[in-house]
């Protein structure tokens, strides 16, 4: 039924334990990884745009 201390104990050990195997990105890296992040999704943001536009255009063109 319920978990027992020892349970939740062992589970936090294990979950600090594996926190601490984490490989952590300097400031340098984090810096670099945020401005792709941020630059892909804005040209992504600006394809998806500009294809929707063109695909309005020519449902309008089919339809009238």
């Amino acid at each position: 039924m319920g978990e027992s201390s020892n349970e939740k104990v062992g589970f936090f050990k294990g979950l600090k334990a594996e926190f601490q195997k984490i490989i952590w990105p300097d400031k340098t890296t984090l810096g670099k990884q945020a401005v792709a992040v941020t630059a892909i999704s804005i040209v992504l943001g600006l394809i998806i745009a500009l294809l929707d536009t063109v695909m309005q255009y020519a449902v309008n063109l089919i339809t009238m």
